[in-house]
């Protein structure tokens, strides 16, 4: 199974975008869609939302049937599916949570599969 890449080189990939937007303030960034499916930031995505005790998706699908399946696979099935624009993220349904200083802060909720739905993948 081949090794994910490494953080440090999506925070270097990072740090340049970062530079480049405020080095030019005018310059304007019309194509990042294409950098949503980088390997590297799809690692990193998966990675954090697994440390943040993230819960499986509108398909169903765990961590650890994912992993058992091959997180590499995964992944790369996934940037596949967004290079080719075939990925479509399931709806979310919006509620707003009262805050203590008396505004909203919004808050989406994923829609559950039912049993006749198939997984995503």
């Amino acid at each position: 199974m081949r090794e994910l890449p490494s953080t440090s080189s999506l925070q270097e990939f990072q740090r340049k975008l970062y530079t480049k937007a405020k080095a030019e303030p005018e310059f304007r960034f019309y194509s990042l869609y294409d950098k949503t499916y980088r390997l590297d930031v799809l690692a990193e995505a998966y990675r954090k939302v697994k440390a943040n005790g993230g819960t499986s998706g509108v398909d169903g699908e765990t961590f650890e049937q994912i992993e058992a399946r091959g997180l590499s696979g995964y992944l790369a099935e996934l940037q596949l599916e967004m290079k080719e624009r075939r990925y479509q993220p399931q709806p979310v349904r919006r509620v707003y949570i009262p805050k203590a200083n008396g505004k909203l802060r919004p808050l989406g909720i994923q829609r559950f599969v039912t049993a006749s739905c198939k997984p995503h993948f």
